[in-house]
């Protein structure tokens, strides 16, 4: 299996990481996988290999992340990245050596079609295919599920960024929690017609939505009254039109201790603190380590980092003595955004002059029509007498017409 990050600038130095069951944003050659470049080639997949792969680049930006998985007798094989709508999608299950035997497939868990030759086309898809599929090949098995993502096409990209950018966001402010802890996870959004809702990955769901048996959704937000283990894995906002915010990793720990850290990638130059924490206490001594080497102790288990750079990224544990040491968690840092592009300037102008010049020129006009409307005290009024008629002539043939103006 190849997996490769197509970019548009090579200088970004883009890098495959993964999350899986046994590991949290490992990169490509980190015993996993052979790197050549920005792509990575596994030469043999075990089940373990499943999990959620994206791409990341020197600076922290992210693709958007995709599901794998690696299983058994038979496998139901699908698009891994989401589908515009109006294009034909085909589903086709197989085991090891044939993809011709007669097969079922099955939507949301409901039979939608069988084929004698395990393979189906869906024609024109919409956001009506969206969905998680399987299939099943008799005396064969089932397959693992796959989720179907259907995007709508967006004719304007630059002004659909522009709308549709959200952020994620995470309280208490934290990667890690102890079991039965609450927490609370909101889309900050610039357009709520968008619709956006929360998405995880877990160990034992694949694209799930707040709500749909986990989480209670509250427009943008979702609350986790009690968080278990499995609620452990990869969370991020999804708008109705198929856009995504950046991805964050949290989990939910049964042990005994924590490492509270920034679940967001932190900008370079700030600080950040690290809190090594029981569930009652988090002034206990701890050390910390950054890629299982000892960075330092600390007597009440808090560290600060002053002014953070890319050096600093890592995964980050701490220890305990006489409790235990925490799960791994992740510290990502990016570079501070880049000056605006001439075109993102030149867009920006326009949308401000398009709001602003209809109001400043009826300013405009108005305090003109102001100026020059009449005083009132001086009003000139003329009277013209109009020509007098036949009848009138022999009375009045000595005078000339007369117009007289008269100041009031």
């Amino acid at each position: 299996m190849s997996l490769s990050c197509e970019e548009d600038d090579s200088s970004a130095g883009w890098t495959l990481r993964r999350n899986t069951t046994r590991e949290t944003r490992t990169q490509c050659g980190a015993d996993w996988g052979t790197s050549a470049g920005s792509s990575c080639k596994i030469s043999y997949v075990l089940p373990w290999h499943s999990g959620v792969y994206w791409c990341e680049s020197r600076e922290g930006a992210t693709s958007q992340s995709i599901n794998i998985t690696v299983s058994g007798a038979v496998i139901l094989q699908s698009p891994v990245l989401p589908v515009t709508e109006g294009e034909n999608i085909t589903l086709i299950c197989r085991t090891q050596t044939s993809s011709d035997l007669p097969a079922d497939f099955y939507k949301n868990g409901s039979l939608i079609i069988d084929r004698p030759t395990g393979h189906v086309t869906i024609l024109h898809v919409s956001k009506a295919d969206e969905g998680v599929y399987r299939c099943n090949i008799r005396g064969h098995g089932e397959s693992p599920p796959s989720w179907i993502s259907i995007k709508l096409l967006i004719k304007n990209d630059l002004l659909h960024r522009d709308l549709t950018l959200t952020r994620l966001t995470v309280s208490p402010s934290s990667s890690q929690f102890f079991q039965w802890s609450s927490l609370s996870l909101s889309c900050e959004e610039d357009d709520s017609s968008a619709g956006w809702t929360l998405r995880r990955n877990t160990t034992t769901e694949t694209r799930t939505q707040c709500g749909a048996g986990w989480g209670k959704a509250a427009g943008s937000s979702c609350n986790i009254s009690l968080s278990f283990p499995s609620d452990s894995g990869v969370y991020w906002c999804e708008s109705r039109e198929g856009a995504t915010s950046q991805s964050i990793n949290i989990t939910v720990s049964g042990g005994a201790v924590i490492l509270q850290s920034p679940v967001l990638p932190v900008m370079e130059g700030e600080n950040i603190t690290l809190i090594c924490r029981t569930q009652t206490s988090s002034d206990l001594p701890a050390d910390f380590y950054k890629h299982g080497s000892l960075v330092i102790d600390r007597p009440t288990g808090h560290v600060t980092i002053l002014h953070v750079s890319k050096a600093d990224e890592g995964v980050y544990r701490c220890n305990i003595r006489g409790h235990g040491e925490s799960p791994p968690s992740w510290i990502s840092v990016t570079a501070p955004p880049p000056d605006p592009s001439p075109l993102q300037q030149v867009f920006t102008v326009v949308r401000y002059l398009v709001v602003f010049c209809p109001y400043v020129i009826s300013t405009v006009l108005m305090v003109s029509l102001y100026r020059h409307r009449p005083t009132g005290n001086h009003l000139s009024v003329s009277m013209v007498m109009t020509p007098p008629t036949h009848a009138e002539q022999g009375l009045d043939d000595g005078h000339d017409d007369v117009t007289t103006e008269h100041q009031f």
